[in-house]
């Protein structure tokens, strides 16, 4: 990496709330220096706020750059923003995205086309912007967010649109991991399970908690945990890492 390990740079995309929220908080809170990405403006400064409070020393640390990924402009300005504020990017958590069940019939085109666009373009072109500071500054690593239901979907919570959208995000994990190795980027994904985070108010979310061996849902910052792992994980590249309290293995 190009900096000391107390002044390493990362980006973290969708990180005004939930999963975002926690996985920013876990790298403020091990050292690095971190630029905070949401739509709104408002949402994005009162978390910025808050992490400053609650993590010692982290005044000084912390920018924030709201808009959608799905602008390739955000994505722009997040690298620039890193580069500008820190010196460079070391990591980049490509967490930004939208999961709401529907029937496959009920799905329209419009629905559609914002999955794709948010979720795996948006994260397309976000990694292409971060890329090419990467490149620049001698290496890097990125961390996306999956999901296990591309490996295994459940029959009572149809979702064909953001899983589509999600299982390219996981074939892009794999070939960047290729493509990028001799760069010395390192390309992984966290494939969360069901996770009580405010994505999922609409849903009675401990109920899933039963199709899992360890039979509960898990928190939000036990994927945090799992990204700053993959994050440091210097002989880890292209590596799909299941969090899902065993859901994937089997069934309680």
């Amino acid at each position: 990496m190009k900096h000391p390990s107390d002044s390493r740079s990362t980006i973290v995309t969708g990180s005004s709330s939930g999963i975002g929220r926690e996985i920013a908080c876990a790298f403020l809170a091990a050292g690095h220096r971190v630029v905070l990405n949401g739509r709104t403006s408002a949402k994005l400064e009162r978390v910025h706020e808050e992490l400053v409070a609650e993590i010692p020393d982290a005044d000084g640390c912390v920018v924030a750059v709201a808009g959608d990924i799905g602008d390739p402009e955000t994505g722009r300005a997040l690298a620039k923003a890193a580069v500008e504020h820190f010196g460079g990017i070391d990591v980049l958590v490509n967490n930004a995205g939208t999961f709401v069940p529907k029937p496959f019939l009920d799905v329209t085109e419009e629905e559609l086309d914002g999955y794709l666009g948010g979720n795996l373009k948006g994260t397309y072109l976000t990694t292409q912007a971060v890329v090419r500071e990467m490149r620049a500054g001698g290496g890097g690593s990125i961390v996306n967010i999956g999901t296990v239901l591309i490996d295994h979907a459940v029959g009572g919570l149809p979702a064909s649109a953001p899983l589509v959208s999600k299982g390219g995000v996981h074939a892009l994990t794999k070939s960047l991991a290729a493509e990028l190795a001799p760069d010395g980027i390192r390309v992984n994904l966290v494939a969360p399970g069901v996770v009580r985070t405010p994505l999922h108010e609409a849903i009675e979310v401990d109920a899933f908690g039963e199709v899992a061996l360890l039979n509960r849902v898990g928190e939000a910052h036990e994927i945090a945990e799992a990204v700053l792992y993959l994050a440091n994980a210097e002989f880890t590249t292209g590596h799909l890492l299941n969090v899902d309290g065993g859901f994937v293995t089997g069934r309680a």
